[in-house]
């Protein structure tokens, strides 16, 4: 076996004869010593996760492709996860893959290989979500303007929340709630998300107050420290959130995706903590502005609607004069009243012993038999026998008599019939269209008939009516129109 890869080994036929396994594990053992532990640069190809946990992916450059894969174990632990197109550096070991006869490199850490990769990784991440709509401005919420609780997510031990309590403090004291996070590294993005969604997820009115603002804050750093906060499940939880969520993450220059996706930027943690409430003094003085003002307007008010009652109080008449008729008219009906008592006790009096006549004994007894005698008389004509007679008898009327009026109603209407046609035959003798129809004609102004020629020179609106129609002579040839000479008598 040590021969194997020996160039002087013995080349004629009675070589050792090797298996493919024994074959396969020298390659391996030669690939692992020799390259037990490398650095390799290049562009990150075809990626899978697949469902074990496990990464595979193809690191290539313009010449050569290596396939990579980390372990379940490693992927969970790795700074930045590759990406199709992303230039990177790998550290790990060469082996290989018996079953595929292969060799691939397995991956222990992988970095950007500059900054260069890192903004074109980043730069592509940001389309991708804004192409999803998780940055559109629409979906932004307003802050509240005083909110009773803030919380924060941050680092418990950094500067940024002593600067944030203390701006607070300065401002508006507010309550503040802080979930801790790690604010670089790899386990910053997981726990951010962690800490929105778990803000987001408090019960209004629990144990624990809802908070009614997020802020989400760290110091400055470079590209590599803030990458935490460009992390896709980041974006998506500062996205979905309920909240209203100001980002400060950085100094004033840094930007991050979280910014983007977030309801309000803030250059710094400190500025995040004035955005988050207003001044307090600012607002005691403008309450006591408006005090003033709402003082002074209702001053003038009542001021102003004071003297206008005055005013109208000098123009009423007094209360005597409004009351003196009123008085007289009391004083003329009391002196009435006693009288008009009199009379109409009077007369109940009189209509009581007229009420009395009529309801004595004798009286009543003598109605009540004429009622009863009406009563039995009534009874009599509705008994069944005579209304069964009466019913018969109507029948047969009814049976007698019904021939009889349709035979007379059917001779009325020829009767009317006749007449109406011989109205209609003196109605087109006798009428004037007959008349136009033998050769006479009809002349009008306007709707005036016209019997005399003068009439008919002076006619403004002459107009000459056929059997067929009417007719309406020009204006020049009336005008031209003369009186026939007088031929004088042939006799004469």
């Amino acid at each position: 076996m040590s021969g194997l890869f020996d160039d002087t080994a013995d080349s004629g036929g009675n070589a050792h004869e090797f298996s493919v396994s024994e074959i396969s594990g020298a390659i391996k053992r030669r690939l692992e010593d020799d390259f037990g532990h490398v650095r390799v640069r290049g562009e990150v190809g075809r990626t899978m996760h697949a469902r074990s946990g496990h990464l595979y992916f193809d690191l290539k450059d313009d010449r050569a492709v290596i396939s990579a894969v980390s372990w379940k174990g490693q992927v969970a632990r790795l700074a930045v996860m590759p990406e199709e197109g992303m230039e990177v550096i790998v550290t790990g070991r060469l082996t290989t893959f018996p079953g595929q006869s292969k060799y691939q490199l397995i991956v222990e850490s992988v970095e950007p290989a500059g900054a260069g990769a890192l903004m074109a990784m980043l730069e592509k991440r940001r389309k991708a979500l804004q192409a999803e709509g998780l940055f559109d401005p629409a979906r932004k919420k307003e802050l509240p303007y005083l909110p009773e609780v803030i919380g924060v997510v941050t680092s418990p031990s950094g500067a940024v929340i002593r600067d944030i309590l203390h701006r607070l403090r300065d401002r508006f004291p507010r309550r503040v709630l802080i979930w801790p996070v790690a604010v670089q590294g790899k386990d910053c993005a997981p726990q951010v998300a962690n800490a929105i969604a778990g803000f987001n997820a408090l019960a209004p009115g629990g144990a624990i107050p809802r908070p009614d603002l997020i802020i989400v804050a760290r110091g400055g750093g470079s590209v590599e420290d803030l990458w935490g906060f460009n992390e896709e499940i980041v974006v998506r939880a500062a996205a979905a959130s309920d909240i209203p969520l100001i980002s400060a993450v950085g100094h004033e220059t840094d930007t991050t995706l979280i910014d983007h996706a977030s309801d309000m930027r803030a250059p710094t943690p400190t500025a995040a903590a004035e955005l988050a409430v207003p001044v307090r003094l600012e607002l005691l003085a403008a309450t006591r502005e408006y005090s003033s003002r709402m003082t002074s307007a209702l001053t003038r008010v009542l001021q102003s609607r004071r003297q206008r009652l005055t005013d109208l109080t000098r123009a009423l008449p007094r209360p005597e004069r409004l009351t003196e008729q009123a008085r007289q008219r009391l004083d003329r009906l009391s002196e009435k009243l006693p009288r008009a008592l009199t009379h109409s006790v009077q007369i109940k009096r009189q209509t009581l012993a007229s009420r009395s006549a009529i309801l004595r004994p004798a009286v009543l007894q003598r109605r009540l038999s004429d009622m009863a005698r009406t009563l039995n008389q009534s009874r009599a004509r509705l008994s069944p026998e005579r209304l069964s007679r009466n019913i018969a008898t109507g029948k047969s009327d009814l049976s007698r008599f019904g021939p009889r009026l349709d035979t007379a109603v059917t001779r009325k209407l020829r009767q009317d019939r006749q007449k109406l046609a011989s109205l209609s035959r003196t109605l087109d003798t006798v009428s004037y269209q007959s008349t136009l129809a033998r050769g006479y004609a009809v002349v009008r102004d306007g709707e005036t008939v016209i019997a005399t020629v003068e009439a008919a020179r002076t006619a403004k609106d002459l107009s000459i009516q056929f059997a067929d129609g009417h007719f309406k002579p020009s204006p020049t040839a009336r005008k031209s129109s003369k009186p026939a000479q007088d031929q004088g008598d042939l006799f004469d």
